[in-house]
Parts: C-alpha cells; sequence; structure tokens
C-alpha cells in the first residue's frame, strides 16, 4: 500500500500521519509498514535541539495507526462510516532511539479479536534492532452522526 491509499484508511494527516508505506498485509494476522524518519520532522526542533531524538509516544502512535490499518484491511470496514478508537497500550518498552535518517519498520500482529475489540502486539525497529514494543487494544465503531473524522 503506498501513501494514497493509507490515507484512504487513516483519518490522520501530516504531520500526525506516522505510517509511509506497507509492505505486507496478511489479512486477521500480520501487517508490515514503515515510516522514514527525516530531520524535517515538527518534533525534532524541540526533541531535542542539539540531540534529535523521535519521541517514544510518537513511535507508538506510528504502531497504533498500523495496527488500524491491519484491522480496517482485515475487517472490510469503511473509514467514512467507521473508526478506531485506542482503548489502552500495554507493556510499552523502549530499547533504542530513533533518529533522523532512521527507517523505522513496525510490524504488528493480531494477538486476538472479539466482535469489534482488537489486541495487536506492535514492535518497532531499525536495521533489525528492536527500538520499541507494546500491545495495543483498539475499537472499531460506526460514526455517530455529526462526527467530522
Amino acid at each position: 500500500m503506498d501513501i494514497r491509499e493509507i490515507q484512504q484508511l487513516l483519518p490522520h494527516r501530516y504531520p500526525f500521519l506516522l505510517v509511509d508505506r506497507v509492505e505486507t498485509f496478511e489479512p486477521g494476522k500480520r501487517l508490515v509498514a514503515f515510516k522514514n524518519v527525516t530531520f524535517n520532522e515538527p518534533f525534532f526542533g524541540g526533541h531535542f535541539p542539539n540531540h534529535p531524538v523521535m519521541p517514544g509516544v510518537l513511535i507508538l502512535e506510528a504502531l497504533a495507526q498500523a495496527c488500524a490499518i491491519l484491522a480496517y484491511k482485515t475487517a472490510e470496514l469503511s473509514p467514512e462510516e467507521n473508526v478506531s478508537y485506542l482503548m489502552a497500550i500495554d507493556q510499552a518498552k523502549f530499547r533504542r532511539p530513533v533518529v533522523p535518517g532512521d527507517k523505522l519498520l513496525l510490524t504488528v500482529t493480531t494477538l486476538r479479536r472479539k466482535g469489534a475489540v482488537w489486541k495487536h502486539k506492535g514492535e518497532a525497529t531499525v536495521d533489525g534492532h528492536l527500538a520499541a514494543e507494546a500491545e495495543f487494544m483498539a475499537t472499531l465503531r460506526r460514526k455517530e452522526a455529526g462526527d467530522s473524522l
């Protein structure tokens, strides 16, 4: 999936769209995507001057977005009618800093699904080295009347 296909699924836009491409999709099982980390990302101006490091919460957000893509594509739900809400992040661990020039590989796997609730495991790696990992729980819900997402 290229960026245009990703934008058809996720409501996020620059600077908050954190998935650049999907490389592998196995319905209901696994998705592999990536984020190219560049120095011109808006957060690097303040995190940290003279020592740019991608904020850990944004690495987790990139993984959560990859989880949402996996759920949307598996359930074949329309993002115009449905929205993915993050419910929990468990067992988050950060193993190494992510810096400009890194290619952040996002691998998410489905642990379980019960109705509209999904639980995924996510790992973010750079050059084969684990940068961050966590478990994510989210729900896919029909949008309410008047929602503008």
